[in-house]
């Protein structure tokens, strides 16, 4: 026959319950005690009035017994009372030492899921990947800068050229109002010569 395993936490109960009625008991028969003190007395009080010491005496003696099971009484419900409590603690602590426990189970899981060599795996990975990224957005600036600016170059190149062919043709409508021939081609070579577009632009104009 195989016996069911108790709950802890129901032996508990259960053994608190036992505690209440026994101190509840005790209670009862302090009430008894006490009023077989007060019969004890008053009935002292009339064997010494009428003179009867060895009754008196013999009624002494049980009161002393009663009065002595009453502090016995007493002494055990105080016990009983602090056993309760002692018992709650210790339920109080059980209960916290339980779940000290299945935290404990709780935090393994999560360390044998989680490893210190993978997030540090992890970490340098992501931190290759990130300085990876840094500078291939440091490499495309560059090539864009790159790219613009050959743009530019190639646009003042282009202005440039034009520029001095209009010089040129300017410069070749002059040559038969001019009489001497090296002044022209000094004329010439100064204005093809010159990087300044606007001042050529200028000069241009002013023609």
């Amino acid at each position: 026959m195989a016996f069911r395993k108790t709950d802890p936490k129901e032996q508990m109960r259960q053994q608190q319950k036992v505690l209440k009625k026994t101190g509840r008991e005790l209670e009862r028969d302090r009430g008894q005690l006490e009023r077989q003190e007060k019969q004890l007395e008053a009935e002292i009080k009339k064997a010494a009035k009428r003179g009867d010491k060895h009754t008196a005496t013999v009624l002494a003696k049980q009161l002393v017994k009663l009065r002595q099971q009453k502090t016995k009484s007493y002494g055990l419900s105080a016990t009983i009372t602090a056993t309760g409590h002692q018992m709650k603690a210790m339920q109080s602590q059980v209960a916290m030492t339980k779940a000290m426990g299945q935290t404990s189970k709780a935090m393994a899981s999560m360390n044998k899921q989680v490893k210190l060599e993978d997030i540090q795996r992890t970490m340098q990975q992501f931190e290759k990947e990130s300085t990876k990224m840094d500078m291939a957005g440091e490499m495309m600036d560059d090539t864009m800068d790159a790219i613009l600016s050959g743009d530019e170059d190639e646009e003042d190149e282009v202005i440039g050229q034009v520029l001095d062919e209009i010089g040129l043709e300017y410069t070749s409508k002059l040559a038969g109002a001019k009489v001497a021939g090296g002044k022209l081609g000094q004329e010439d070579k100064e204005l093809t010569s010159t990087d300044d577009l606007e001042a050529r632009l200028a000069n241009l104009h002013a023609s």
